[in-house]
């Protein structure tokens, strides 16, 4: 048995800019820089004592988030996993919503040129946290950094879609929390927000 904890990044200008990112790799401001030292903070208070694994996605700003949190737990970040990178949405990358919107239609049915579709997302998802949790000690907890659409698409596969709800967004450096059982996935904590 694991618990995973997955956390998505901090902002960035293109988050507060409401631009698609994707792939993109756009650094982290000063406004996700602190969003990450309060989770890191959060997380080592409910986390002392415990064996912790952290591992992000390599691009920076989920990596940046990543060694704020190894650093608030004692620890250093165990890999940087392409696996865990946000989907490329191709075409779309650097538009913002509301040109994505008017071109595309809703962000999570839309026909994009050059997008990941979204069963590989899931996939190669599901494969690296497959990968982590073989490799760590039993009763660590790993901490996972990655992105919006990732961790979205990892909490629909462990809710068999009940989650997230229609609507609902992932906040920069929210968390949310799993119970992994061999192949069983029960979700312990949803950040899930009404946008």
């Amino acid at each position: 048995m694991t618990i995973l904890t997955l956390v998505r990044h901090g902002e960035t200008d293109w988050n507060a800019g409401q631009r698609i990112q994707g792939s993109t790799d756009i650094p982290l401001n000063d406004t996700g820089r602190a969003q990450a030292r309060e989770v890191a903070a959060t997380l080592a208070d409910d986390l002392v004592g415990s064996d912790v694994v952290v591992v992000s996605s390599d691009l920076s700003r989920a990596a940046e988030t990543a060694d704020t949190i190894a650093a608030a737990l004692g620890t250093t970040v165990a890999r940087r996993l392409p696996g865990l990178r946000e989907r490329s949405y191709g075409d779309a990358e650097g538009m913002d919503a509301q040109t994505f919107a008017a071109t595309y239609g809703p962000w999570n049915t839309a026909q994009v040129p050059g997008a990941e579709e979204w069963p590989l997302v899931r996939e190669r998802a599901l494969a690296s946290i497959a990968e982590v949790v073989a490799e760590t000690p039993e009763g660590a907890h790993v901490i996972a950094v990655a992105h919006g659409a990732l961790i979205r698409e990892v909490i629909l596969h462990a809710t068999e879609g009940a989650f997230p709800r229609v609507g609902e967004r992932l906040p920069n450096c929210s968390a949310t929390v799993f119970r992994l059982d061999g192949e069983a996935w029960e979700m312990l904590a949803y950040a899930g927000v009404v946008s």
